[in-house]
């Protein structure tokens, strides 16, 4: 059931960084949570931003959802397909359910992360690109 109304808005720098226990060096602040995601909804489990520390990483694992990741800071290796290989910001993983994977930083600085976990379902409807309704000019404001 959708309960949300309004634009929620998240400033960065109100939000910490909180340690992810059972890996390396890696921070994360969530986004959207599942019950922010209920209120909107949505289908989603978590959407989080993730930190990973200089040698940090998320170690080998898997889970019952699909997880998209888009690197937005540094340089990473990605344990992709059974074999590690080095990606950078403006990467973008698609790790389907049950598919084993892992990050690490395998830069000198922090290397950052979206992270988008979603529902792993069988005989899902076909999705469709979004509509989107332009209004009236009453909520134009200027930039300058």
């Amino acid at each position: 059931m959708i309960t949300t109304q309004q634009t929620k808005v998240l400033k960065g720098a109100d939000m910490t960084w909180d340690l992810m226990p059972n890996h390396i060096e890696l921070y994360h602040r969530e986004i959207v949570s599942a019950a922010e995601a209920d209120g909107m909804g949505i289908r989603t489990s978590s959407v989080l931003w993730e930190k990973i520390g200089v040698g940090g990483q998320v170690l080998p694992h898997y889970h019952d959802v699909v997880e998209i990741i888009h690197i937005t800071v540094g340089q990473v290796r990605l344990l992709c397909n059974g074999e590690w290989q080095d990606y950078e910001a403006g990467d973008t993983f698609q790790v389907p359910a049950g598919v084993v994977h892992s990050v690490a930083n395998r830069g000198d600085a922090p290397s950052e992360q979206i992270s988008i976990f979603l529902p792993a379902e069988q005989d899902v409807p076909s999705n469709s690109f979004f509509n989107t309704t332009l209004v009236d000019d009453v909520y134009s404001a200027s930039i300058r």
